[in-house]
């Protein structure tokens, strides 16, 4: 019974050191990614965005830039859809505008009080900390990443929490993010995948604003609609 006791014992403690190995390690990784992301004022990358729900999987593709604005301000945004159907989503930080050149129609909206779920990958420029945005971050063992050197993150989002019940990352070894795991609360699934990241080179201002073509319906749309 001792020796049974012992062991019990023994284990409790091998356990609790190895949970305490773990949480520091994910504090780490995320210390590391906050610190590579701070450091950027730009950020141009290929996506692949796919959205699994309601029995259906959409997958697109583009490319998307991203550029730091003030820390009160929203960072500005231009996702260039070219795959399967061209489309754009772009913001300055303060408009934002969904155009489909097909559709003849531009939407439009107030960029601070935008309710997108591209609005929380403002992360990718370091606006905020990880530990900070997601709450009980953590590793997520049984997600298996796309890369086998690279570890997945997951953990519950402070914003969109009524959209958003849990987002996973997936981070590399250089503590760049490769994948974005969204998992909203209706059960669907949004995934974006980027590769071909360039940091910090010159992105022209005009990249971020739109003007509607002639002929092109202007809508605006209230937040939250």
């Amino acid at each position: 019974m001792m020796m049974i006791r012992l062991l019990t014992a023994s284990l409790l403690v091998a356990i609790t050191m190895s949970a305490g190995a773990t949480t520091g390690d994910v504090r780490s990784i995320a210390a590391a990614v906050d610190e590579h992301y701070n450091q950027l004022r730009t950020l141009q990358a290929e996506f692949t965005e796919v959205y699994r729900g309601s029995g259906m999987e959409r997958t697109e593709s583009g490319t998307v830039w991203l550029m730091k604005s003030g820390m009160k301000k929203p960072g500005k945004m231009r996702w260039e859809y070219r795959s399967p159907r061209e489309k754009l989503f772009i913001s300055d930080g303060k408009d934002a505008w969904f155009y489909v050149p097909g559709d003849h129609q531009a939407r439009k909206t107030d960029a601070r009080k935008l309710d997108d779920i591209r609005s929380p990958l403002a992360f990718l420029l370091g606006k905020s900390k990880l530990e900070k945005e997601l709450r009980g971050l953590s590793f997520a063992p049984d997600v298996t990443p796309l890369n086998a050197l690279d570890v997945v993150l997951r953990g519950v989002p402070q914003a969109f929490a009524d959209q958003i019940s849990e987002i996973l990352l997936e981070v590399t070894p250089e503590h760049r993010i490769t994948r974005i795991v969204m998992n909203e609360v209706d059960g669907s699934v949004t995934e974006y995948r980027f590769s071909d990241q360039k940091e910090n080179e010159a992105i022209p201002d005009a990249r971020f604003h739109f003007g509607p073509p002639p002929g092109t319906e202007t809508v605006e749309i209230e937040p939250g609609h």
